[in-house]
């Protein structure tokens, strides 16, 4: 989808200040319309991201742009001077995304901000459940709008079972007053399964019992809405979720991913190492662990400085990374060493899939500068997971068998089971 954005506004020092900020705020294309008659070239020309509209433009005094562009299907934020409340009002029941008064500076940045949501908003799928259809397609058009994947269900237990079907959904908006299964119910079946860090919850209800909103939040509901609620409230609620999802998943992120490589790191290794094992425990399925570590390491950094020691780390995680199955599991141990578990895989396999990583690692060149080239290796100790063993042991001696690959003269594959 297009980044580029449309900027219509008839004064043309204001228009410039927008259109600067937005294209290196958010490093895009930014056209700048003065009139109606312009921007409908524009429009004719290019697919906008998001079209800027004032709504008092010399040959359309009357909003008639915002019309014209939600007609040809466009995304539209409004940036108006007139504060007028009637008028405001009047546009947000049209399909656009939101009002903004032009008023200074910090109404630009709202904007840059505005628009940072809304290109995140389409990584996010939300899943709508409310019995009544126009509310269900209220809500999605609104949410549309605002870039999100929606899908819509009619009652809690096609919800549960949308949310097997789909594992990825952000957020579950679910109104109160269901059939079936009403959106409490529905929130305490959500919470067994995803936690507040995994799923959104956003409750919705009319009733006017005021014990019914601490209930949903009491219970696993992330926020509640009061109906009726405005397109503001309701928009604003819903980022605000999204947004407290994605930091919440950042710091996770942050705490399980090693931050030079981006590969899991020991902590999080260990634990998603032991899940598995529990799993596989029953099928009898095999499996192999690595330990990987780069030769003379030591002499890299000496000869070429840490920031070429640190490159040389990355390339061998990229290549780890491109080397091995989604499934598989690769995690940074610490300094210049991996360990790589190949899930669901034989002795053969195993060994073909650990030669190839040695040799691309070896195949690999990495310029230090323009005049300069360095190549580096690996020694890779590796053995099949022995449940008689467990897991320490099994680390312990593909560790062992690392030390051996190393004593034979390094850059090569020793592999054996138990």
């Amino acid at each position: 989808m297009s980044t580029r954005i449309l900027v219509v506004e008839d004064n043309k020092t204001l228009a410039k200040l927008i259109s600067n900020k937005l294209a290196t705020s958010l490093n895009t294309e930014v056209d700048v319309a003065y009139s109606l008659s312009e921007a409908k070239l524009f429009l004719a020309r290019h697919k906008y991201f998001i079209t800027l509209l004032d709504v008092n433009l010399p040959d359309a005094p009357n909003g008639e742009v915002v019309d014209y562009a939600l007609k040809k299907g466009n995304h539209v934020i409004v940036l108006s001077a007139n504060i007028d409340k009637d008028f405001r009002h009047k546009m947000l029941q049209k399909n656009i995304i939101d009002y903004v008064n032009k008023s200074g500076n910090n109404d630009i940045d709202y904007i840059i901000a505005t628009i940072q949501r809304l290109k995140k908003n389409k990584a996010h799928k939300v899943l709508v459940v409310d019995d009544a259809m126009m509310f269900r397609k209220q809500m999605q058009r609104m949410l549309e709008n605002m870039f999100f994947e929606v899908i819509t269900v009619a009652h809690g237990e096609e919800a549960l079972g949308m949310l097997q079907a789909k594992p990825d959904i952000s957020l579950v908006i679910t109104d109160y007053n269901m059939p079936v299964m009403n959106g409490f119910e529905l929130t305490l079946e959500i919470r067994k399964t995803y936690s507040k860090d995994e799923l959104c919850i956003l409750a919705l209800s009319g009733n006017e019992d005021d014990e019914i909103s601490a209930l949903f939040l009491k219970h696993g509901a992330n926020d509640y809405i009061k109906k009726p609620f405005s397109k503001e409230e309701f928009s604003v609620r819903v980022n605000n979720s999204i947004e407290a999802l994605e930091n919440i998943q950042m710091v996770t992120n942050y705490a399980n991913r090693d931050y030079l490589t981006g590969l899991y790191n020991r902590r999080y290794f260990f634990n998603t190492i032991g899940e598995y094992i529990e799993e596989v425990q029953e099928s009898n399925e095999r499996f192999a662990v690595a330990m990987v570590d780069i030769d003379n390491f030591k002499h890299i950094n000496d000869t070429y400085g840490h920031d070429v020691g640190d490159k040389v780390i990355i390339s061998l995680a990229d290549i780890l990374k491109s080397s091995t199955n989604p499934h598989d599991i690769v995690a940074r141990f610490g300094g210049e060493e991996f360990c790589v578990v190949l899930k669901n895989i034989n002795r053969f396999s195993a060994v073909d899939i650990y030669e190839r990583i040695k040799h691309a690692v070896e195949e690999f060149s990495l310029a230090v500068n323009k005049k300069e080239i360095i190549n580096f290796t690996v020694s890779i100790g590796a053995t099949l997971y022995s449940d008689e063993e467990g897991l320490d042991e099994t680390i312990n001696q593909a560790d062992m068998l690392l030390y051996k690959a190393k004593q034979a003269g390094k850059n090569q594959v020793v592999f054996q089971e138990f």
